[in-house]
């Protein structure tokens, strides 16, 4: 069930050295491809990498949030084509979203790494160095890296107690 998943889903950082079974992979690509899309657009492209030193490679993308993709033994690298839809992020996230749950689902853990709208130093963003390091086309956006693996480390799902109910309002924020 649904609720179940989300009550379990925490990020995860740390990551069993061992692979992901390919099959499992070809179950999170289904996931991340059923992926709703506004007007049918699937403005998305996605970049599976299982290469070890890619993956450390991306890891250097940012400064802080995204050394922890160097332990991973998968990472999914969500892209656009901005010009095809004018909600490509909307678009993106959720099928960010669904590559968490699908990976949640198959006990393994998951991490975003922001990219869209991040420094990798002065000179250059961290959408121009992960593109650098996969040789993406310049008319492909990066949103977001997904790190996936084996937990290395349990978390308890977060209690109910916990979550900002304050943020919900009924017919009227005032």
């Amino acid at each position: 069930m649904l609720l179940d998943l989300l009550r379990k889903r925490r990020s995860i950082r740390q990551y069993e050295e061992r692979p992901v079974e390919q099959e499992k992979v070809d179950l999170i690509i289904e996931a991340m491809l059923r992926s709703p899309s506004s007007r049918g657009r699937n403005p998305w492209e996605f970049v599976v990498v299982t290469e070890k030193k890619k993956i450390e490679e991306l890891a250097g993308c940012k400064p802080h949030g995204a050394s922890f993709l160097k332990n991973a033994p998968l990472a999914i690298v969500v892209c656009a084509e901005a010009e095809r839809c004018d909600v490509w992020v909307e678009d993106c996230s959720i099928a960010t979203l669904l590559i968490h749950l699908a990976a949640a689902d198959l006990d393994l853990g998951s991490c975003w790494v922001q990219i869209r709208k991040r420094e990798h130093d002065d000179q250059r963003s961290a959408e121009q160095y992960v593109r650098q390091c996969l040789g993406l086309p310049e008319h492909l956006s990066v949103e977001a890296i997904v790190a996936i693996g084996y937990a290395k480390e349990h978390k308890e799902g977060h209690d109910r107690s916990s979550l900002p109910d304050n943020k919900v309002h009924l017919n009227t924020i005032a």
